[in-house]
């Protein structure tokens, strides 16, 4: 049985859920591709605080992402 795959809007809300749950208030979740870097996905938080993935694909941006996300808040919860 395989695993359903999330759709881009399903992973960033769930990013967006996550960051409002510790922070409170988020500005914006998205991805975009960059010419460059492939693709890079953001957490906007204020005009100057902003978490940044990137990845091959925009999947393993917000994966990428989330992780980082999750990373924060589990270091945070530690304390």
């Amino acid at each position: 049985m395989r695993k359903e795959s999330k759709t881009l809007d399903e992973r960033i809300e769930r990013i967006y859920k996550m960051a409002i749950e510790h922070f409170g208030e988020v500005r914006f979740v998205g991805i975009k591709k960059h010419k460059k870097i492939g693709w890079v996905a953001k957490i906007q938080f204020d005009e100057f605080e902003s978490l940044v993935a990137e990845g091959e694909s925009a999947e393993d941006a917000l994966r990428n992402l989330r992780k980082r996300l999750k990373k924060i808040i589990d270091r945070y919860n530690m304390v």
